[in-house]
Order: C-alpha cells, then sequence, then structure tokens
C-alpha cells in the first residue's frame, strides 16, 4: 500500500509560487529535469572512481525523453546514481532540500572536493517546476548498488502531499514521468521537444536521445535519435577547432549567413575560471536595425544555457558581438533564470570587454579593409560607448573613424591622426556634424579654418551630437564643434570695424526677433552670414534630431553672425546708413538669416516668403542689366 505523507513546509503555497512566479517561462521544465538528470550521472561517475563494481555493467551514459501521446505523459530518464526510499522522502518532500548540495558537502567533508565533477543543481528546486504542465507527477528510482525489487515510487499533484511505495525497478536511475495537463500537451511533439533539448541543452557532455519511428526498407522501425550536438567547442583549446567549426557555431548563434570577421576565444584562469568564446562580426545583418536592441553573451553554466542574452557580461555599446561565457563559479538564484550579485560578474564583463577592444584594434591596425567594413555597419554602436563606458572611452576614441575636411572624400582619418597632423597653434580637435560629408565639405563654418590650414572632422551620424560632446576630450585636447559662437580661428574683429556696423546690426536684431544676437565674425571668408550655438543652446543639427524625436529643446535661438568683409553685408550697412528708412533693408536683413538657415542645413519657417524675396531680388537684378 502506498503511504501518504505531507510536504515539509507550506509546499502548497510554495509550489504556488514556483509554478506561477519563480520562472518566467514554463519551457524551462524540461531544462531543469534534464539538468537534473546530467548531475545524477556524474554523481554516479564520480561515485564509480571507488566502487566501479556497483556499476552494473551499465556505463552506456544518457537521458533519454519518452513522448507518450496515447498516455498524455513525457518521461524524463537517466541511468544516474538514483535514490533510496529515505533520499526520495529527503529531497522530494521538502522544497530546497537539494541533494545536489548534500553532494558536494559530503565530497567537500571527504576531502574530494578538487574531484566533484561540475554539477547543476544548488537549490533542489528546478524539479518542482515540472508541476507548471503537469497536474500529476510520478517518479520511479532505484539506487546505485541496489537490487530491482528496492526501487522506490513517489508520486504527488503538488496539493500538499505526496504518496511513496516500494517499486520494481530494472535498471538503475531515475525515471521522472509528467501527466501533462491539456495545455501542455504540445510537449508530446517530438519536434517542439527537439528544439528545447537545442536551445537548452544542447552542449551537455551526455547525450539527451529520443526513440523515432523511421521507415526502412518499407518498414517502420525505432531508432534512437540523439537530441543535442554535444560539441561545445569554448570548451576546446582554440588550437583544436577549425575556422569552418568557428563558422558554423557563429552561424548558428547569429543567424549571420556570412562567416565572422574575428574569433576571441580564450579560457580564464586564477582564482575564478570561465572560458569565453566570441565573435565579431565581418558586416552588419539586415536585421540588425529592425530587430529589438538586445546586448549579452550567451550563459552557460556547465553547458546548461542559463541566459540567452546575459547583459551583465557585455555592456550595450558592444550588441553586435555574439558568443557564449560558461562559468561553474556563478552562483544563479533559485530559478537558475537571473544571476545573483556576485564580483565574478564584474570579472567577466571586464575581461570580455578588454578582449573585444583589443580585437577590434588588432583588425584596424593589421586589416584595416576588414576593418573599415566592419566599422561602416556598427561604428555608430560602437561610439555609444563613449558616453556609457567611462573606464574604456579613450580605447573606443582609438577605434573610431572619421572623415575630414582635409581628408579625400571617402577616406577616413583617426583622432590619433588628426592629433598628429594638427599645427602647433592649434589647441583643440575640431568637428561638424550634419547629414552628409559631402554637404558639410561645402559649409560656410570651414572657411577661415580651411583658410588657416585647420583640419575639421566631418560628423554625420546622428550619435554624434551626443558621443563627442560625451567623449570631451583626447589626448589631452579637448573637442569642439566648429559652429559654436566660441569656437573661431580668426582674429576678433577690429574695434574700428565694429563702429561702422553698430546701427545696421541694431536694426537687424530689431528686425529679427528669433535671434538670440547678431554681431560680425570672422569665422567667414566666401560666405555673407552663419548661425552659431552660443552658451547652453543646443547645435542646429541636435535641434534637428530632438525635433523628429518630439522632444522639446526649449529656447534653442542662435547668434546670426555676418561676415563685415562680404559685398551683401556691406551693401545692406551702407544702404542703412543712407535711409535708415528704407523698406528693403527688412527684406534683405531676413534674406541674410534666411540663406544662413538654409547653409546650416535646416528648414527655413517661411519658404514661401523666402521665395517671393529671392523672385523680387532676381527682378530688380534683371530691370538693373536691362537698363546697363
Amino acid at each position: 500500500m502506498p503511504e501518504t505523507l505531507e510536504f515539509k513546509a507550506e509546499l502548497k503555497q510554495l509550489l504556488h509560487l514556483i509554478t506561477h512566479s519563480l520562472y518566467s517561462d514554463r519551457e524551462i521544465f524540461l531544462r531543469e529535469l534534464i539538468s537534473n538528470a546530467s548531475d545524477a550521472i556524474n554523481k554516479v561517475r564520480f561515485d564509480a572512481l571507488a566502487n566501479a563494481d556497483r556499476l552494473e555493467g551499465n556505463t552506456d551514459w544518457k537521458v533519454k525523453l519518452t513522448p507518450d501521446p496515447a498516455g498524455g505523459t513525457l518521461t524524463v530518464s537517466d541511468n544516474g546514481v538514483g535514490m533510496s526510499r529515505d533520499e526520495v522522502v529527503q529531497n522530494l518532500g521538502t522544497v530546497a532540500q537539494s541533494g545536489t548540495k548534500a553532494f558536494l558537502d559530503a565530497a567537500r567533508q571527504a576531502g574530494k572536493a578538487g574531484e566533484a565533477p561540475g554539477l547543476i543543481g544548488q537549490f533542489g528546486v528546478g524539479f518542482y517546476s515540472a508541476f507548471m504542465v503537469a497536474d500529476r507527477v510520478t517518479v520511479v528510482t532505484r539506487p546505485v548498488g541496489s537490487a530491482p525489487a528496492d526501487g522506490t515510487r513517489w508520486e504527488s499533484d503538488g496539493q500538499g502531499t505526496f504518496t511513496v511505495e516500494p517499486a520494481e525497478k530494472p535498471a538503475r536511475g531515475t525515471d521522472v514521468v509528467l501527466h501533462l495537463k491539456d495545455d501542455a500537451k504540445e510537449y508530446l511533439d517530438p519536434h517542439r521537444l527537439r528544439g528545447l533539448v537545442r536551445k537548452f541543452s544542447d552542449f551537455l557532455e551526455f547525450p539527451v536521445v529520443m526513440d523515432v519511428e523511421e521507415e526502412k526498407d518499407g518498414k517502420k522501425e525505432v531508432a534512437e535519435e540523439t537530441l543535442n550536438r554535444r560539441k561545445a567547442i569554448w570548451l576546446r583549446n582554440k588550437s583544436e577547432v577549425t575556422a569552418d567549426e568557428y563558422a558554423e557555431f557563429y552561424k548558428s548563434i547569429s543567424h549571420d549567413p556570412d562567416p565572422p570577421a574575428e574569433v576571441i576565444h580564450y579560457k580564464a584562469e586564477g582564482k575564478t575560471e570561465f572560458r569565453v568564446l566570441a565573435f565579431v562580426p565581418a558586416a552588419k545583418p539586415l536585421a540588425f536595425d529592425w530587430e529589438e536592441p538586445t546586448a549579452g553573451l550567451r550563459l552557460y553554466v556547465q553547458r546548461v544555457l542559463i541566459m540567452d542574452r546575459c547583459e551583465q557580461v557585455l555592456p550595450f555599446h558592444l550588441r553586435f558581438i555574439r558568443g557564449v561565457v560558461d562559468s561553474a563559479d556563478l552562483p544563479l538564484n533559485v530559478s537558475r533564470e537571473l544571476l545573483q550579485q556576485n564580483p565574478l560578474l564584474d570579472v567577466i564583463q571586464k575581461s570580455v570587454v578588454k578582449n573585444v577592444l583589443d580585437t577590434l584594434a588588432g583588425m584596424k591596425d593589421a586589416e584595416y579593409d576588414k576593418y573599415l567594413t566592419f566599422y561602416k555597419g556598427f561604428g555608430p554602436v560602437l561610439k555609444e560607448g563613449l558616453t556609457r563606458d567611462w573606464a574604456n572611452r579613450e580605447k573606443i576614441a582609438d577605434l573610431l573613424l572619421f572623415e575630414s575636411a582635409g581628408t579625400e572624400a571617402g577616406r577616413f582619418t583617426t583622432l590619433a591622426e588628426y592629433v598628429s597632423r594638427m599645427p602647433a597653434d592649434q589647441a583643440e580637435i575640431l568637428y561638424l556634424t550634419g547629414e552628409s560629408a559631402e554637404v558639410l565639405r561645402r559649409s560656410p563654418y570651414l572657411e577661415a579654418f580651411r583658410a588657416r590650414g585647420r583640419d575639421v572632422l566631418l560628423l554625420t551620424d546622428p550619435i554624434d551630437d551626443f558621443a563627442l560632446p560625451g567623449l570631451g576630450s583626447y589626448r589631452g585636447k579637448p573637442l569642439k564643434a566648429a559652429d559654436r559662437a566660441d569656437t573661431s580661428p580668426g582674429d576678433p574683429v577690429g574695434e574700428g570695424l565694429k563702429e561702422g556696423f553698430v546701427k545696421v546690426l541694431l536694426f537687424i536684431k530689431e528686425t529679427l526677433t528669433e535671434m538670440a544676437d547678431v554681431r560680425l565674425t570672422s569665422r567667414l571668408t566666401d560666405s555673407a552670414a552663419c548661425l552659431v550655438a552660443d552658451g547652453p543652446a543646443v547645435s542646429a543639427r541636435l535641434e534637428r534630431l530632438l525635433g523628429r524625436m518630439g522632444r522639446d529643446v526649449g529656447d534653442a535661438r542662435r547668434v546670426l553672425e555676418l561676415n563685415p568683409g562680404h559685398p551683401a553685408v556691406r551693401a545692406v550697412r551702407e544702404l542703412h546708413d543712407r535711409d535708415a528708412a528704407d523698406p528693403r533693408i527688412a527684406g534683405y536683413a531676413r534674406l541674410l538669416y534666411e540663406q544662413a538657415v538654409v547653409a546650416e542645413g535646416s528648414a527655413i519657417g517661411d519658404p514661401v516668403g523666402f521665395a517671393a524675396r529671392v523672385n523680387d531680388l532676381i527682378a530688380r537684378d534683371a530691370r538693373t542689366a536691362l537698363t546697363d
């Protein structure tokens, strides 16, 4: 007769928590049960080092899945260490009573902790995840070294009690039989089971098998199919892995049809050990821009997938990197889904980031063309690190490529190269942001800088307006935007010249009320006017970007700077000196402002009025030409 026992602790309430709140996805149950089975096999193998005679000749280590659609059950079997009746009551009748933890404690007490195999279970909770998909669970088990009649059957519906009774079990090990709920019958589908094993347990040391029907010579036969590949190539030495094997693995985890540009494969040793296998993509995949942006490496603990993208070991600005990290030293929480806070996470992240940045630097220096292809796709992502990763800002800055006013179109320079070419009297690294390098090369903001032999970086990625100010300086040289009021290459306008423009400047300022100020400048050599940001005001490019995002930029009024040597500016001054009441002056002032708006790449607020003013000028000029 079965003996009915009550669960220790308030398991009814705890099981409700486990099956409804602890796990984010109930498909995790299969990972947990397979991991427990793998632990059981590892235990018996460890035990066999001293007691090989107890193996009964059963050393074909495997975890077997048996779906039974007719009976509505899924069975997970192993030929591991098994459990006695007392162990069943202790391990399955108490929440968080982990046989694995007890086994490790015993190994430590025996002085064999260094010999103990790597085990996954730590909390004894994973087994109960079965109740997420099953309304009843049956466990039939027999411990190593016992007779077939010494088996034990455990059964429960997870509602507060369980039954235990003797059972005949021919083979050593444990069978966990899930009587699936009506809404969980999908886990009887062999295709679904294959997918879950591939997702979570693909690299387990032991084979996970399932019987399948195959047709041979017109007859149906049952064959045993191995569902997991078992080849965790990151556990092998780098010298043992071929380029084709790396490429195949990279494609399987990234869905990128092309092989990677670089492979990062190493083992960290010391107080803590972990292995990393990461890949630098050759170019940006088509899906990168429209997929939900996620960062992190796949996290494995003893070959079992714990997190598909662990952000704690790879920062967001390196989200183009794909790969895995495997560590047996990371403590997991009870659901094995999230990591507990641990200093090892910081150690792993620093190590991974250093190796990634060093690899990119090596590629830039030794294989520039390959790096350029990579950078054209992922440069904007990498730049995010200038504002996110303070510890590595200089390293990231060394990796950046820019077009500049002084380089040939389509060619790139680095910050280090720019600094090496700076004239002795130039103290700042100059840059200008805009939509395209072609347009920026003709910008009025470059005129005086070009005349004085000073190069200006041309930045066209939207992130540049945030990232470069975030960097602040490079190798002791401050970065300054060429379109700001306090960045001017020339000597200040002389006081004598200013005096001649005082009245007309006052008139223009009163006319253009949207301007923060109107003043003369020495930054222009060919153009009549330009707009600059002063003080806390945002640049024109940033204002446009924030406007597209629906963000209010506040008081973004800029300064209109006029070139006192330009004929158009001088003509307006002379007209004002002759007759300050001439109605044409206001229109000319407006035109000077509007051409500056066009030159900076912004939209004119009154395009119809602008067209009318331009047409009026054309008509006047044409009439003058006809009378000549």
